[in-house]
């Protein structure tokens, strides 16, 4: 991983995070590889966590990860970065939620945080027994 601008960059990626704040967290010796960089699974899951919070808030319900789509990692995380995880709401589906997720670090010693990976989470609505359920907006089921 480098600190180069990446070729793909999505076009709207722009010098400051978009969406809501879903998560901030610090990245900690113990999140290293061998290399002593941070594993690109932490930040994953850092991601996950994050757009899990906002489809639950989204979808009024319990969620669950379904999938992720176009995962860009574009620079590295280091020990000392603090990571925050934005969300943006992409679509409601009957039973899901694709979150927009960014995940942005600022570096220590440093006052302007850089785009570091961003992805599209899905997430499906499920109900106490872990069914799939419709996604509530307004406190309603939307329907079919």
């Amino acid at each position: 991983m480098t600190d180069t601008p990446a070729a793909h960059a999505a076009p709207n990626a722009g010098p400051e995070p978009s969406g809501d704040l879903c998560i901030r967290t610090m990245a900690m010796p113990a999140d290293t590889n061998a290399n002593g960089d941070i594993f690109g699974g932490w930040l994953l899951s850092q991601m996950d966590v994050g757009g899990g919070i906002f489809a639950s808030k989204v979808a009024r319900s319990r969620t669950v990860t379904v999938a992720i789509e176009a995962m860009s990692f574009r620079k590295a995380v280091y020990v000392g970065d603090l990571v925050s995880v934005y969300g943006t709401l992409v679509r409601i589906g009957r039973t899901s939620v694709t979150v927009r997720l960014e995940a942005w670090a600022m570096r220590r010693r440093e006052m302007q945080s850089i785009l570091v990976t961003d992805g599209n989470f899905t997430y499906v609505s499920i109900d106490d027994q872990g069914h799939p359920q419709a996604v509530k907006q307004d406190g309603l089921p939307i329907s079919a």
